[in-house]
């Protein structure tokens, strides 16, 4: 059993609130994870039809019942039990850890959370294995130190390369799933992601969305693997598919909300500059990309036209995970000016005077300082005490009085 970083975190909040929802897609070890919290908790699964009837038969009665240590997984199923569980938590309102709720599918159980459960819940959500959690590493202590403004000492310390260049290049082109991560079978990975793919739009978004063509919404999830990583033009896609824009949009929040698609905004908060704000995003796996791209292997992945983007999108999605993982709430952001200054992520959280991060992120083990002049502009504007490179080379590396290189080793 692979051990997941988010285990302490998921913890702590059982501390301190009655209710816990773990979101997260498919796949990614939801199940696996609680059953590590120890076998005094009882778990129901709503996709088993004698779990979800013993459940919605009298929701009241099942939780007087089972008042305490409960698990209820894929709990989106069971929106009746919503309302029980307000009246459950309510009954004792100080008793903290007494129930667990997971589910792979996000805007239903958001709606219920938001309707019947505002207040009395903590929220969390796991994601496929990250690099570290994929070669089995201790989190990085990077995280915590970049938001309790620690020395940068400590920082350049902390960003010391945990595994091999190699190790990063196999986990970038197989992605973080747990179940094809740990076979060693290259013909089992490439069945798995492509059932994967079909389980995912036919299971989770049909049952969401039944109105949905399913093999439209298919083809537009190929056409957004080719967009991963760029600004994105809904125009152009809507084109492309022959549909219309607002139809694009809805796609796109149901990619999002579904965990499929990463949504990253334009950072639109500078009076100074003319900002482009139209979004970009993520194929939150890279893995996954890499199959709906059909590229064979890791070797065809470093001279492939979107290998700039693909490896921008596994660093986001790497850090992201990260913040999450450690209990971080951080909010992320991409800026372009209309004059072409460009910088790849924005990180708005606990970090120092302005709150900001910028990250600038390159797939060359060495950088141009010259691309360096939007991260400084925007780190003197801001007043950002420190902005990052992250980057393949083999040792963190100082390229500025406040712009810190670190390898992609050391997340």
């Amino acid at each position: 059993m692979l051990a997941r970083h988010l285990q302490k975190h998921l913890e702590t909040l059982l501390t301190h609130f009655p209710c816990v929802v773990l979101t997260g897609v498919r796949q990614c070890g939801k199940t696996t994870l609680l059953r590590t919290l120890g076998d005094d908790w009882q778990r129901f699964d709503m996709e088993n039809s004698a779990d979800r009837q013993q459940v919605l038969a009298d929701p009241d009665l099942f939780l007087r019942l089972h008042p305490q240590k409960l698990i209820v997984d894929e709990a989106q199923l069971a929106p009746s039990l919503f309302a029980a569980l307000r009246v459950a938590i309510d009954s004792n309102r100080s008793q903290k850890g007494r129930f667990l709720l997971s589910g792979s599918s996000s805007p239903q159980l958001v709606s219920q959370i938001s309707e019947s459960l505002a207040g009395r819940v903590a929220r969390a959500e796991m994601a496929p294995l990250s690099l570290s959690e994929a070669w089995q590493q201790a989190p990085s202590r990077l995280y915590g130190l970049l938001t309790q403004g620690a020395p940068l000492a400590d920082v350049m310390a902390a960003a010391a390369p945990n595994l091999s260049a190699q190790q990063v290049s196999d986990y970038w082109f197989a992605g973080g799933y747990p179940e094809p991560w740990l076979s060693t079978s290259d013909e089992f990975r490439a069945l798995w992601q492509r059932n994967y793919l079909d389980s995912y739009l036919l299971r989770d978004i049909a049952a969401l969305f039944p109105g949905l063509n399913r093999d439209r919404f298919r083809q537009f999830i190929t056409v957004l693997s080719q967009h991963s990583g760029n600004i994105l033009n809904n125009a152009d896609i809507a084109r492309t598919l022959g549909v219309s824009e607002p139809t694009v949009r809805d796609w796109l929040a149901i990619a999002n909300d579904t965990f499929l698609w990463r949504h990253i905004p334009a950072w639109d908060q500078s009076t100074a500059k003319q900002l482009v704000k139209h979004p970009k995003g993520y194929l939150r796996d890279s893995g996954l990309l890499h199959r709906l791209l059909r590229i064979p292997d890791a070797q065809m992945l470093r001279t492939h036209p979107v290998a700039g983007k693909s490896w921008e999108g596994m660093v986001v999605e790497t850090l992201l995970r990260g913040f999450e993982n450690a209990g971080l709430e951080v909010q992320p952001y991409h800026y372009r000016t209309r004059g072409g200054a460009e910088i790849d992520l924005i990180l708005q959280g606990r970090f120092g005077p302005s709150d900001l991060l910028p990250v600038e992120i390159k797939l060359n083990q060495h950088g141009d300082k010259r691309a360096l002049r939007s991260l400084s502009e925007f780190i003197n504007t801001h007043n950002c005490p420190l902005g990052l490179v992250i980057n393949n080379d083999d040792r963190p590396r100082w390229l500025d009085e406040r712009i810190l290189s670190i390898p992609a080793a050391s997340l």
